[in-house]
């Protein structure tokens, strides 16, 4: 069984590492550097540090994220992370064979004055530091640990070089084979970007068997190139690789809606999805629940089947759909209000006049299915045509702002997820589950449609293996009167299949 770490703030450094200022004594300088600032001394070329250009300050402080008893980190080094001045910062510290004598969570004191400020194949590091430079003072049982898309990771390196991060969700590219390992560079992909996993062929677990889908925690290492600056994963330990069962791929994705129409939102409101398989909807019954939450509402005890003004239900109960189609569920089957576009030439697989005809089975008639203002609102499909409190949706899309829509408890209430390219049932740092909206690290949303435009949701999904390839993210489409059923269909920004 894995070891489970529970990532808590660190406040034991609060002593170690300040501003530039000791705020205590009257225009003292402090003698402790944050790491942020020590870094941002680097303009390009090294730098001896000294008393004058650390502003009086002749130290910094950090906690050992590195393991050197693992062997996949270079020899020699030592890697701290420092969180002060609101930013998590780290570096990694050149001390030779004394880097083997620390461990994760110890908490350091580092003197940096006659040390060079550097970079080495891309990364900042403090060379010629000696090894009584590095004083261990504290033993802490925790670590700060931060879960981030790849795509903030690729966006802004400098930021998470040399800090501990978990990658949600990725999976290993290609898909790995019989006897394939660790060891080397592997590419994982979590459906906001591709990053290199990096295992040394020294390390401990370089000859393990690596898996199709984890939860990847590591250090990231910024790697220059020919020419090229990369960013990779480090993972120290086996156990940062957090296998995840490969999940299975939804028949529905949710690809679009439009929640302002032109005049009116009466009955012309609809959601736009996608199959990715065959399917018979008499055969095979799905439904569709859409969820606003407009006012101050207390988090719903029946989930997506709260009902009455909060929840409405759309039985999908006839009809066909080839894999790759488009169809559709609302109201009049119009493009943008009424007397706009007829598009009834369109796979409906449900048109219904919602703001005179109840929900099936939940959701009292209503003029606002979907949301275009105010607290969080959503849309989930599920498999069957039964929802309530403990039915778990097969894709789920929330958007807007906010509102009490989960309470911990126990019991935990609100609106259940699935595993998509924005939640997971899973928690990335703590490793427990977490099945809700709101709960954990589920707390993503979509932003609010543009006014009268259609919400084209971009991306890539995977209908062989269930995963985003790309995330999907808002364009947001003009709409007038005449727009023909394509300016909703095609483009550059609109989900496509991979096969």
């Amino acid at each position: 069984m894995k070891k489970i770490y529970l990532f808590l703030p660190l406040i034991a450094l609060a002593a170690l590492s300040g501003c530039k200022k000791n705020e205590n004594a009257e225009g003292t300088l402090s003698p402790v550097i944050a790491v942020v600032d020590l870094k941002d001394l680097y303009k390009g070329s090294d730098l001896t540090l000294s008393t004058a250009n650390l502003s009086g300050a002749k130290q910094i402080g950090g906690v050992v994220i590195s393991d050197a008893a693992s062997g996949n980190i270079p020899p020699g080094i030592v890697v701290i992370q420092n969180f002060r001045r609101n930013a998590l910062r780290g570096i990694a510290l050149e001390i030779g064979a004394a880097a083997a004598g620390y461990k994760q969570g110890d908490s350091v004191t580092v003197e940096v004055v006659g040390a060079t400020l550097t970079r080495v194949n891309g990364s900042i590091r403090l060379r010629g530091l000696s090894a009584t430079a590095v004083n261990k003072v504290a033993e802490l049982p925790s670590l700060k640990l931060r879960s981030v898309q790849s795509a903030a990771l690729i966006a802004a390196p400098d930021d998470y070089e040399n800090t501990l991060v978990t990658i949600s969700k990725a999976v290993t590219e290609p898909e790995p084979q019989p006897g394939d390992t660790f060891s080397g560079d592997k590419t994982i992909n979590d459906g906001f970007g591709k990053v290199t996993l990096h295992t040394e062929a020294s390390a401990r677990f370089a000859a393990e068997k690596i898996p199709a889908s984890a939860n990847f925690t590591g250090i990231p290492v910024i790697v220059s190139a020919g020419g090229k600056t990369n960013i990779q994963l480090w993972p120290r330990v086996l156990d940062d690789v957090f296998e995840l069962p490969l999940i299975k791929p939804s028949p529905v994705i949710i690809a679009g809606y439009l929640t302002d129409p032109a005049g009116s939102d009466n009955n012309y409101e609809y959601i736009q999805l996608m199959a990715t398989q065959d399917i018979d909807f008499s055969v095979t019954n799905y439904s569709l629940v859409t969820c606003n939450n407009a006012g101050t509402n207390p988090a719903p005890a029946n989930g997506w089947a709260v009902g009455a003004a909060r929840s409405y239900k759309f039985n999908l109960t006839a009809g066909k759909v080839s894999k790759g189609q488009f169809f559709y569920v609302g109201g009049n089957k119009n493009i943008w209000g009424a007397g706009s576009t007829d598009i009834s030439a369109a796979i409906w697989i449900n048109s219904t006049q919602y703001s005179t005809i109840p929900g099936a089975d939940f959701g009292t008639a209503t003029t606002n299915l979907l949301a275009n203002s105010g607290n969080v609102a959503g849309i989930a499909v599920f498999r069957g045509i039964t929802v309530n409190a403990a039915t778990v949706p097969l894709d789920v899309v929330m958007y807007g702002g906010n509102g009490t829509v989960y309470a911990a408890g126990p019991p935990e209430v609100g609106y259940r997820i699935t595993n998509t390219d924005y939640y997971s049932t899973i928690n990335p740092v703590t490793r427990l589950t977490q099945g809700f909206y709101g709960g954990g690290t589920n707390t993503s949303k979509l932003v609010l449609p543009a006014t009268g435009a259609f919400s084209q949701l971009g991306g890539i999904y995977d209908a062989s293996t269930g995963q985003w390839i790309a995330g999907r993210t808002v364009t947001s489409i003009t709409l007038t009167a005449k727009s023909p059923l394509s300016t909703i269909e095609t483009g550059t920004a609109f989900t496509t299949l991979k096969n």
